[in-house]
């Protein structure tokens, strides 16, 4: 795709002087006037980017699920997804991206041009400004997202729309946004708010959402994965959540409401059945004699929190009955 002089050119960027832009910059243009219309445009280049980098960044994790030597870093090893389980997950994520993503997406850039933000515009921001925003972005969806999910854990809300979520009691990677598409536009709610938000303050660039969008998909779909390597990134980030942290609420139905960050749970204490579930098994580790029978006491503390998990959701759909009744 070339940049050449058209109409759309001269409408969107008169007088622009095509030497002085970046790379980056000058196929930014060049997509803007291809397409004519910066709705479509823009719509057009943030469905194709989400569906790349969610299946893309959902692929390597399938084929870990494959290969039998990931399992030692298997948070729930005895509960490897199925290809019939992954081709479900994909339909169900196919049919939010559609009914719900793809209209968000299209009506993504009427709003952000209402509340100030550029997009086909250039050049972009520096990356000391994109830094710092994308920061926010994470810190606000954060928050959002521990909020929103504390909700969605209420009897009403957990039967109707959340359940779908906590289908799959061990997550994978293309679990991210298995969900109910009222869920999809809640929680995704979130990850367009900081960015509108903060137009209200300062300049916003499309590009900065763009880019934060691309880091809050690997973090969803990381987050979900099942497993906890070495080299994850909690282990560099002790306040980051990461795949450990999320599968003990896949789990247990309960604590650890965050996405990116362990500091909402542990200020509003919703992370103390974890951390009881952590130091059982640290107990169990330090007792057993052998890696088999530390395994097997480990597997026997999963199950009895999936135990105690099921009676949970048992109680709240209970609960719900009760107040219909």
């Amino acid at each position: 795709m070339s940049f050449n002089t058209t109409d759309t050119s001269n409408t969107l960027y008169p007088g622009l002087d095509v030497s002085s832009l970046s790379w980056a910059e000058h196929k930014w243009v060049a997509w803007y006037v291809w397409w004519g219309n910066p709705v479509i445009a823009t719509g057009m280049i943030s469905f194709l980017m989400h569906e790349i980098v969610y299946f893309g960044r959902s692929i390597p994790w399938v084929i870990v699920d494959a290969i039998p030597y990931f399992r030692r870093w298997k948070l729930q090893p005895n509960k490897i997804p199925s290809p019939e389980e992954q081709w479900d997950c994909v339909k169900q994520v196919l049919w939010a991206h559609i009914t719900v993503e793809l209209p968000t997406i299209w009506l993504f850039h009427p709003m952000a041009e209402f509340v100030g933000m550029k997009t086909y515009h250039v050049p972009f921001p520096s990356l000391s400004t994109m830094a710092w925003q994308i920061a926010f972005f994470m810190f606000f969806e954060d928050l959002f997202h521990w909020a929103a999910h504390r909700l969605l854990h209420t009897p009403l809300l957990y039967k109707y729309i959340h359940k779908i979520h906590h289908h799959y009691a061990a997550p994978f990677g293309l679990a991210a946004e298995y969900a109910h598409p009222a869920e999809v536009f809640i929680l995704g709610m979130g990850t367009l708010g900081g960015s509108l938000v903060l137009c209200f303050f300062t300049e916003v660039h499309f590009v900065s959402f763009f880019i934060w969008v691309i880091v809050k998909l690997f973090q969803a779909i990381d987050s979900h994965s099942g497993y906890d390597f070495p080299w994850s990134l909690q282990h560099i980030l002790p306040f980051w959540s990461g795949a450990e942290h999320h599968d003990f609420h896949h789990m247990a139905f309960t604590d650890n409401y965050a996405t990116s960050f362990r500091w909402w749970d542990t200020i509003f204490g919703t992370d103390k059945k974890y951390h009881a579930y952590r130091a059982r098994v640290k107990a169990a580790k330090a007792k057993a004699a052998t890696l088999a029978e530390f395994s097997k006491a480990e597997q026997e503390i999963a199950n009895q929190v999936l135990a105690e998990g099921l009676k949970t959701e048992a109680a709240i759909e209970a609960r719900l009955k009760k107040k219909s009744s």
